[in-house]
């Protein structure tokens, strides 16, 4: 492994490696350690300091000439946060375990990533400025939208229980965790030296984010799924259906996004855009909800966060390809690997929540 290939692609390195890691370290770790270093982690705020970094670095000046125009924006928007989730719900009794069925509707309501998604639709030639605002309004919406998606599936789960989610409450909780951290995060760009020194700072705001992601990641595998997952219960079988639907639902969302800019009658630019904003989901917010006591951390679906963590990793390496090969076939353009989830850079090094 170069050393090139490290600095381009070290979050997905660290976020394979801290996974592995943190699974590995779990599954050894007395309960009595786990109850106790779980005190000392808490996701919320980690997902909120996430949510601001990103939301400060990102340059909405754009947005204007997309609300002008928000077909493509709409068409992302009802593909990700509605037929997504839909068609999860029809994936829900291929599952064989309870957290599978649950964790795939996780992955499957949460928003659009908040960053990446533009820099994957710059670097293929497409229009920045309809990602930005698709980002903005699914996570905007998502404090309503998952809450409904994630109720309505556990009350038709076969297999999920009686477990009913209180839309009020999670409602609360989502609006502190995600819409708070967001809004803060745009208005501090309306300072002139905060927004200056956004810009200036743009590669180290994101790999701030990025590492803080890695320490979520690294803290959910450690202490939710590791744990779990060495008291045994959950086979390679079950692990490769929810896997494959993942991929299945990524692809299957792209698939739609094409489709429905193609029949809007879209130009190139807003197509390559629908293509990434249709499909792709944050990281932060699906570790969140997986892995918090007070949504579905507290024991009952101790694997809900691996379909989260698959679907990630599964559009990290997808997407990357795709985007590469878009950008390779038009004439004139760079053809460079775009950074990955939640990148809030642009720069062609890393991958993020």
């Amino acid at each position: 492994m170069t050393v090139a290939f490290l600095k381009k692609h070290w979050f997905l390195v660290g976020l394979v490696a801290l996974v592995g890691s943190g699974l590995g370290i779990g599954v050894t770790l007395p309960p009595e350690l786990v109850e106790r270093l779980s005190g000392y982690i808490d996701a919320k705020w980690i997902t909120r300091v996430v949510l601001f970094l990103m939301a400060f670095s990102l340059d909405s000046a754009k947005l204007r000439a997309s609300v002008r125009f928000p077909s493509p924006v709409l068409c992302a928007s009802v593909i990700n946060s509605g037929a997504i989730p839909l068609a999860a719900l029809g994936l829900m009794s291929l599952q064989q375990d309870p957290s599978f069925e649950v964790g795939l509707m996780i992955a499957a309501s949460v928003p659009c990533t908040l960053a990446a998604v533009s820099v994957w639709t710059r670097k293929a030639g497409g229009n920045d400025a309809v990602s930005l605002l698709t980002t903005l309004l699914t996570n905007t919406l998502c404090f309503v939208v998952t809450p409904f998606w994630l109720n309505l599936a556990l009350r038709g789960a076969e297999n999920a229980g009686d477990v009913e989610l209180g839309v009020s409450s999670m409602v609360t909780r989502l609006l502190g965790v995600v819409l708070v951290p967001t809004i803060l995060g745009q208005a501090c760009r309306m300072i002139p030296t905060a927004r200056e020194f956004a810009v200036a700072q743009k590669p180290r705001i994101g790999m701030a984010a990025q590492g803080l992601i890695l320490i979520l990641v690294f803290t959910a595998a450690a202490l939710k799924a590791g744990p779990q997952l060495g008291a045994g219960g959950i086979g390679a079988g079950a692990i490769a259906v929810v896997w494959a639907c993942c991929l299945g639902l990524h692809l299957a969302a792209m698939a739609a996004g094409a489709v429905g800019a193609s029949v809007l009658g879209l130009s190139r630019e807003d197509r390559i855009a629908v293509l990434f904003g249709s499909s792709q989901k944050t990281l932060p917010i699906g570790v969140y909800l997986a892995t918090s006591p007070e949504m579905f951390g507290g024991g009952r679906f101790p694997f809900a966060v691996f379909p989260m963590l698959m679907f990630h990793a599964t559009q990290l390496f997808v997407d990357t390809i795709i985007a590469d090969r878009i950008a390779a076939s038009a004439p004139g353009e760079e053809c460079s690997g775009p950074e990955t989830d939640d990148q809030p850079t642009d720069r062609v090094d890393a991958t993020g929540g």
